[in-house]
């Protein structure tokens, strides 16, 4: 108590309040010079002490463009729910959205804008000022500019939904660049590709699983990781449960169980990379039978002579009388529907697999039907598809380019590429051939860590911005994303930065872009469509239609859907139907098992691994928390002596990482399984220096008709290091080949005895 006035002390719990709080408050007070707290005698005009506050605004954690509401006190963000209004989610959140607070008040956020002055990599930065930054930065590029040097200016983003992607758009082209370049580990470029050439369609459809009987998914992990898994898990319920006495039914096929494939009726093992064989051979039974009968019938028989089903079957491990069974249903029990992803959409056949999925779409009638494929109409707000996303193969040329010094400054917005591009692309050895590298980023990850300059921005619940959900929802949707809590950090949106850059260029620029704020710009953008589309009798005026589209967080139109099927379909398919089997890296002898990587709901591509909710999380099919491993059939664990814990060396053609055995009975024998998302080498104290990264072994295979990455094409050996762990799992540890019973031992045989 010596240290410690009685009048400090009535002082301090005052502040914080008798009991617990005064008992916190003391016990730090004897360890560290007191500090004096006080409550806001005078606060803040937007909020009143004691009372919540909820904002709706967009969750910035994936690309689903999900709506939230954010509970504020006092200043701060509280608790996190979805936006029960917004069509993506309507209400529901998945727990990387939840754990959005925690990459807002995370400790290892970069708080102020830093300059480098060690070597680059080597961590070595030292605090400046905005103005400071600004003026340094935008110097340069004012001068490459004015030099007739902007076109060596380069922005790479992975990120940029609705009108920021126009922003950073005006701004490149100001400078007298076109090279703005997006790149998104998860974004499906190949159903993308299999769509445009089956439906010459920019925008990725509607699939209305809500409202159908039949869903057979060939390797899509619609609950787990496809695209908007949250709007799907609810339209998975509807269909299951929703409809009364109407049940539909799920079939998956894919060779490792997915949290899709454990919720389906029917789970089929298939060869990885094979399901568009499964598909074509499913079209040969259809157009063979008495169920298609259109003009073109003649065209599909002769198409799909050679797959059929007895023939298909060795190829990709499905019984031929499964197969027949399953194309028969698929017809029988309209409205069905037909999707693609996971490892068929990661293969170097991906794009022609999923044109057959289209096919079989196609052959039994469910373009344009409700229970289908719904093709989506314009986007109301934003031109949404305008987006430059690269494949992998278009950043192989952007690699050449840096090692060629043809980039003279890069820029960076929320893209770790340096992590989720394999070793083998050479993007790490590129960089240092960039003489100026700025990153614009929240986070110490892999790409901002080799760069020069660091513009810390805020993070979606601190900025202004809008989205464009992809894909939609059957109707035009735009949603405004709103700051529900005031900067924690010295920190700026990247629209604001884009904006003060501009202003420093001068010339031009300042004219194109006269806007001080993103938000202001943000305003006038929705205004002018506001104002072109003549809203007649949606508000009084603009202001009520901004303020009315704040308060719900989302604006949409319900416009009459036209049913019509476009016409030559049928031909496009046709054209483009191309049953190649999928290739691998590496010589089945010397690697006889196939990678399959795989992305989770935890982490995603590894954007999830610094929030330590998601850390704590089990992963829903083994329980695992905090780690990395590798999943091998129970079967191939016996014949090589593995057992759960042993931690195995992994080659590929690439390279070798080590992680501890799970025994996994859902998948093929020569099959392993590693999850996405660990292994950072940076990105703060919750992700660095946990786990391996599987990308990382990954051989530079691609698909010829997209570019894209096939990352799951390499094929693999294991061995025992002679290393063993204990995996931390929720669902407690194997002792003496009995598993799971939380180390009790209390469980019992159907004899009674222990």
């Amino acid at each position: 108590m010596d240290k410690l006035k009685r009048r400090d002390f009535l002082k301090l719990i005052g502040a914080g309040g008798v009991g617990t709080g005064a008992g916190m408050l003391f016990g730090e007070s004897t360890k560290m010079n007191v500090e004096l707290l006080m409550p806001q005698v005078v606060p803040p005009e937007d909020y009143t002490p004691g009372i919540a506050t909820w904002y709706n605004t967009v969750c910035g954690q994936c690309s689903a463009g999900c709506g939230i509401s954010v509970r504020t006190r006092e200043g701060r963000a509280k608790k996190i729910e979805g936006n029960p209004v917004h069509p993506v989610n309507q209400g529901r959140l998945c727990a990387m959205g939840q754990a959005g607070l925690n990459g807002l008040y995370n400790p290892d956020r970069i708080r102020h804008p830093l300059k480098r002055i060690g070597e680059r990599g080597s961590g070595e930065y030292q605090e400046i000022g905005w103005d400071e930054a600004i003026a340094e930065f935008g110097g340069q590029l004012r001068n490459l500019r004015g030099a007739d040097k902007g076109n060596q200016v380069h922005l790479l983003s992975g990120a940029g939904s609705g009108h920021l992607n126009d922003l950073f758009a005006q701004f490149i082209e100001g400078i007298g660049s076109d090279n703005y370049l997006h790149y998104d580990f998860t974004y499906p470029i190949n159903l993308h590709t299999a769509n445009k050439l089956s439906f010459d369609e920019d925008l990725l459809p509607y699939y209305d699983i809500k409202n159908t009987d039949y869903l057979l998914s060939f390797g899509a992990d619609y609950l787990g990781s496809w695209l908007s898994p949250v709007h799907h898990s609810l339209s998975y319920g509807q269909m299951r449960q929703g409809r009364g006495d109407r049940r539909g039914k799920c079939v998956q096929i894919e060779s490792r169980m997915s949290l899709s494939g454990a919720s389906a009726d029917e789970w089929i093992v298939a060869n990885p990379g094979t399901e568009g064989l499964v598909a074509l051979a499913m079209a040969h039974v259809i157009v063979n039978g008495d169920s298609y009968s259109g003009d073109d019938r003649a065209d599909w028989i002769a198409a799909t002579e050679s797959y059929n089903p007895s023939a298909v079957a060795d190829r990709t491990g499905v019984a031929e009388s499964v197969i027949i069974r399953l194309a028969e249903e698929f017809v029988v029990n309209r409205p069905s529907l037909a999707i693609g992803g996971g490892t068929l959409a990661a293969s170097t056949n991906a794009v022609s697999g999923l044109i057959a999925i289209n096919a079989l779409n196609y052959l039994a009638g469910n373009l344009n039907i409700e229970g289908g494929v719904l093709f989506n109409p314009a986007p109301t707000f934003s031109a949404g598809t305008n987006q430059r996303y690269a494949s992998y193969s278009r950043m192989l040329q952007f690699v050449d380019s840096m090692k060629n010094g043809e980039v003279e400054v890069l820029m960076v917005h929320d893209c770790n590429a340096l992590f989720t591009l394999p070793v083998a692309a050479g993007f790490a050895d590129a960089t240092k051939q960039v003489p100026l590298i700025a990153s614009l980023s929240s986070f110490m990850d892999e790409t901002t860590a080799m760069a020069d300059l660091i513009l810390p921005t805020d993070t979606c619940l601190e900025s202004w911005g809008d989205a464009v959900p992809e894909p939609g929802v059957g109707l035009p949707i735009a949603s405004i994303a709103q700051p529900v809590v005031s900067p924690v950090f010295n920190t700026r949106s990247a629209g604001d930065i884009i904006l003060q850059l501009a202003h420093q260029i001068g010339a031009e620029l300042t004219v194109a872009l006269p806007w001080t704020l993103y938000e202001d710009f943000l305003k006038d953008t929705w205004k002018d469509i506001y104002q072109d589309r003549a809203f007649a009798g949606v508000a009084s005026d603009f202001e009520a239609f901004w303020s009315a589209a704040l308060q719900s967080g989302v604006w949409g139109e319900v416009p009459a859907r036209s049913t019509q099927v476009k016409e030559g379909l049928g031909r496009s398919i046709l054209e483009h139907l191309d049953g190649s089997e999928p290739s691998f890296s590496g010589d089945t002898k010397e690697y006889p098992f196939a990678l399959q990587p795989y992305l989770t709901q935890t982490f995603g591509d590894g954007r999830g691994a610094n929030l330590p909710w998601m850390q704590e999380l089990p992963d829903p099919m083994t329980s695992i928390v905090y780690q990395t491993w590798v999943e091998l059939n129970p079967k191939t664990a016996a014949e090589m002596g593995i057992r759960e814990g042993d931690v195995l060396a992994v080659t590929s053609t690439q390279g070798t990482l080590e992680a501890p055995a799970f025994i996994f009975p859902a998948i093929k024998p020569d099959v392993i399984a590693i999850p996405i998302g660990q292994g950072h080498t940076h990105y703060g104290r919750y992700a660095e220096k946990r786990g391996v990264n599987p990308l990382q072994i990954v051989a530079p295979e691609v698909d010829e008709l997209s570019g894209a990455l096939a990352w799951s094409a390499s094929r693999v050996r294991i061995a025992k290091t002679g290393a063993r762990i204990s995996l931390v799992k929720t669902s407690g540890r194997e002792i003496e080949g009995v598993p799971r019973t939380l180390g009790r031992q209390i469980l019992s045989d159907r004899s009674g005895h222990g």
